[in-house]
């Protein structure tokens, strides 16, 4: 037992001494994990339920589970036990993406993707969500074998369920078969969990939003105003929404947008409605680094800061942080009406850090580009620069000079095989303001792992791993013409994770 101590005490100072692992992100209690998609999330009796996929090496299969953590506040994690695991005598051999939702009863059910298997169920048997009990029919839309009903009509892959009156719904990711070429999800329909009725394909892949090798992987279908949001990823190219209707059991894109561009780290999304109305969501934030760096080190699996997701007045999709984070805020800072010449950088000489949140409210003339540089060197060797153009109506995070780690790979697609999938240095997400609007960026850092939002209308999501000790600096840099920044606050941010 002492060992066990001993031991435990190592790993644990092993990584808190890691200068990559955050330290206000949730970060995996289980380690490695590879994938690690949030699922299942649920606000229950008062607290945030979110579930994940990590791997049990004892377990045969790859031991694919589902963890399980709670908060009150959105900050602080209490580890429960494993809501979802293979057992011998289940007909899956790993537990991979589904959602939750309270069922007719009033009871907490998980609907998820058995390997293997097919789509599968489980209700909770405690309040606390401590124990549940998967259920005996299981699978309960089982995966078609070639000459049965529904072969090559349907993919059985990342079901999402919901409850709609007396009936229950489902939609299970895919691609339009047969031919397998553009994203689609499939419409199920039951009165009772257990018999499902295949309806249709869901909504239309439109060839100039999404591309032919595109798929439509960990679905979540929501209301949001009066209009209705399907939350999903492509495996190619990460997270993405469409917005549209919803009429006679058919979903209607009207349009589509991107959370994810070509060298960027946002992926599987997922979400809950809280007490307060909140569409709050997660997403994995995948890491850039070797796997072989990334399993010595440790651990892998992180989760984006959640966010709030909303449908603004002027019909616009909103993301912005939670308003909880505040509360992480220590040792403020700010400037007030700085004029950055053309062609200048201002290195800020009172802040600096790899635990920060800033806000920065600047007037960006139409000829200018106006970036602020985080993780930076004294001499630059090292840096990160979020930056704007209103010309170009772009929003980047060049991470070109973000490491020297040569092992750090930032390439165009995430899950791709069989194609060309060369390396970037810039992500890059449109961003339009009106005229006379301000840029507003809200940028939160936590070592390895960046978050940008904008104007409360974009979000941008980068991993990082600079490798100089004194890669801490900040600046404020202007291109083109010169930009005046109304106000920058800045905070250093309190840890969260004692792991």
């Amino acid at each position: 037992m002492d060992e066990l101590i001993r031991s435990a005490r190592r790993l644990r100072d092993k990584l808190l001494a890691d200068p990559h692992r955050p330290t206000y992100h949730f970060v995996s209690p289980e380690g490695v994990c590879m994938p690690f998609d949030p699922n299942g999330c649920l606000y229950w009796q008062g607290r945030y339920h979110l579930f994940y996929i990590y791997q049990d090496t004892a377990l045969p299969h790859g031991g694919h589970c589902w963890g399980h953590v709670s908060s009150a506040d959105l900050l602080h994690w209490r580890q429960h036990p494993p809501a979802l695991v293979p057992g011998p005598e289940d007909p899956d051999i790993g537990i991979f993406s589904g959602n939750g939702f309270v069922n007719k009863d009033g009871i907490p059910t998980l609907m998820y993707f058995g390997i293997n298997a097919g789509i599968c169920m489980a209700t909770a048997c405690d309040d606390n969500l401590d124990r549940w009990e998967k259920h005996p029919r299981n699978p309960v839309i089982p995966i078609p074998q070639d000459g049965e009903a529904g072969h090559g009509v349907y993919n059985v892959f990342d079901p999402h369920g919901w409850v709609e009156g007396d009936t229950y719904y489902t939609i299970l990711g895919g691609k339009v078969l047969p031919g397998g070429e553009r994203d689609t999800v499939f419409l199920f329909k039951s009165a009772d969990l257990l018999s499902w009725e295949y309806v249709r394909p869901f909504y239309e892949a439109k060839p100039e939003w999404t591309g032919p090798e595109e798929d439509c992987a960990c679905p979540d279908f929501f209301s949001l105003g009066d209009r209705h949001v399907l939350l999903c990823i492509s495996h190619p190219r990460g997270a993405r929404y469409y917005l549209g209707r919803y009429e006679n059991e058919t979903f209607i894109p009207e349009e589509h947008h991107r959370m994810n561009w070509p060298g960027g780290t946002c992926f599987a999304p997922e979400s809950l409605l809280d007490d307060r109305g909140r569409r709050i969501l997660w997403t994995w934030v995948l890491g850039r680094r070797d796997p072989e760096v990334a399993k010595a080190s440790g651990w892998s699996g992180v989760m984006s800061l959640p966010r709030v997701m909303s449908l603004r007045p002027d019909g616009i999709v909103g993301l912005e942080p939670v308003e909880e984070l505040r509360a992480l805020r220590r040792n403020e800072r700010s400037l007030e009406d700085v004029r950055l010449p053309a062609g200048e950088e201002l290195a800020l000489q009172t802040v600096s850090g790899d635990c920060l949140e800033l806000e920065v409210v600047a007037d960006v003339p139409a000829g200018a580009q106006f970036g602020v540089a985080l993780r930076r060197s004294p001499d630059g060797q090292e840096q990160t620069l979020v930056s704007y153009s209103p010309a170009e109506g772009l929003l980047r995070i060049d991470f070109s000079r973000s490491t020297l780690d040569s092992t750090v790979k930032y390439p165009t697609f995430i899950f791709v095989g069989g194609v060309d999938n060369p390396e970037v240095t810039v992500q890059e997400a449109p961003l339009h303001l009106a005229a006379g609007e301000p840029l507003v960026l809200h940028l939160f850092l936590d070592r390895s792992i960046l978050e940008v939002f904008a104007n409360g209308r974009q979000c941008m999501t980068q991993r990082i791993y600079p490798t100089r000790e004194d890669s801490t600096g900040v600046a404020l840099v202007s291109r083109g013409e010169a930009t005046r920044v109304h106000s920058l606050r800045a905070w250093e941010m309190a840890a969260t994770v004692g792991w």
